[in-house]
């Protein structure tokens, strides 16, 4: 078995599309291997592990400009750097989660005001059109 890929076989190799690996290689995430004149571009078995690192973080929230400093502090092996990211990743995602959780909560109260009948107008369309 050959130890290098095409982008076809690597794209299923890490469960992407073949536009997801050009995309990654224009933003500067992977390498854009050499062509041979007259052959198809070979791209190393281990470079699959390295696009479901991307994805991976991509689930977990982080941009793709932090993912290319996660693989550099990946390669450095630098812990400390990386758990600092990562908790102000946390932070962030506290934050979206506390404005997410309000606005559930006065979405919830207008849906609920609509459906006791009171009222002449629309409570929601008032709520949205107050100044």
């Amino acid at each position: 078995m050959t130890s290098e890929l095409t982008i076809g076989k690597l794209a299923d190799a890490a469960h992407v599309t073949v536009e997801t690996i050009r995309y990654y290689q224009r933003r500067g995430l992977l390498d854009v291997p050499s062509k041979p004149q007259g052959g198809h571009r070979r791209y190393p078995r281990d470079m699959a592990k390295r696009i479901r690192f991307i994805k991976r973080a991509q689930v977990l929230g982080f941009a793709l400009s932090d993912v290319g400093g996660l693989l550099k502090l990946q390669e450095a092996h630098a812990c400390t750097e990386t758990r600092a990211l990562a908790a102000h990743k946390l932070e962030v995602i506290k934050q979206k989660i506390f404005a997410l959780e309000a606005m559930r909560r006065i979405l919830g109260d207008l849906v609920q005001e609509c459906d006791s009948g009171r009222g002449t107008g629309c409570p929601i369309i008032d709520a949205l059109a107050q100044e």
